[in-house]
């Protein structure tokens, strides 16, 4: 049965993490107690085989059971194991940003990338919001494109999407700011647009606490105020993020903080995920690497 409302998902990602067990990599510059206990926690429930890519002597200094692929350069190691389908999914984990999403950009053959990323609310609501990069969601064919790939992607959870459009401004504040002006048209084509494809959308304008009670994926007006309502809400208000998956149709890669440094759910979602790849022989063996 298809619904509207996210209840209940998190449960269901946890269900499709233990029954998939993937073997899922995550990427670890800087290794810390409390992130390597995480990427344990997520082992030892049972939600991946899990394999740190790092400096193996960092790794075992602080100590750890997990496997390791010693790795000087983890952001490049961890998209070449992903490319050669030694593991099934990854988790950028501390591995840094810009060098791992560069190359996973070239290495995957992906001309752009689009994160969407699951948030849950102080209060226990999990949502989607998308776009979450500085550099993405910027034009508007490409919030257009964020929404039906997203929308996707979310049914595959069983769950039709109702997606709630913001921007930067109420209706009555058209005149005072020519780039919010901008936004506002664009909240209303980008409604229109959508729901000629037969998607439930609504422009909730800049009424965000409105738009969380009805909607279950939120588009921001670009990836800054995206990634800005990302922090604000996980790292000041008190809420959670499970990770933000990269979407593909080939791979699993689930983008993550370095702040904060718990990635039990971020590998439980990325190996939940990997139930609907097709399964491919590896190209490579460990000892390529």
């Amino acid at each position: 049965m298809v619904i509207k409302s996210t209840e209940g998902l998190l449960e269901l990602i946890e269900k499709r993490a233990l029954n998939n067990r993937a073997r899922v990599a995550i990427g670890v510059r800087d290794p810390s107690p409390k992130m390597l206990k995480s990427a344990a926690d997520a082992h030892n429930a049972g939600y991946a085989h899990v394999l740190l890519v790092g400096d193996k002597r960092e790794i075992e200094t602080i100590g750890t059971d997990l496997e390791i692929i010693g790795a000087n350069d983890p952001e490049k190691t961890l998209v070449d194991l992903l490319d050669s389908r030694y593991i099934d999914a990854a988790v950028r984990g501390t591995a840094g940003a810009s060098l791992t999403l560069a190359h996973l950009k070239k290495t995957l053959r992906q001309e752009n990338l689009r994160r969407i990323a699951l948030l849950q609310t102080s209060d226990g609501s999990p949502f989607f919001i998308a776009p979450v990069g500085i550099d993405e969601g910027n034009e508007l064919a490409d919030k257009i494109e964020f929404i039906k790939r997203g929308v996707e992607y979310i049914r595959r959870f069983e769950i039709e999407p109702v997606v709630g459009i913001l921007s930067g401004g109420r209706i009555g504040d058209i005149g005072r700011n020519p780039r919010v002006d901008q936004t506002l048209a664009e909240g209303d084509f980008i409604v229109n647009r959508i729901r000629e494809q037969g998607i439930c959308a609504k422009h909730y304008t800049i009424l965000i606490e409105d738009a969380i009670k009805e909607a279950n994926f939120i588009l921001a007006p670009d990836g800054i105020s995206g990634n800005l309502i990302f922090r604000t809400l996980v790292f000041l208000g008190g809420g959670d993020g499970l990770g933000a998956p990269i979407l593909m149709d080939e791979y699993v890669f689930v983008d993550t903080s370095r702040v904060g440094g718990h990635y039990t759910k971020a590998i439980m979602l990325a190996s939940a995920l990997v139930r609907d790849q097709e399964p491919m022989a590896p190209k490579h063996k460990i000892s390529d690497y």
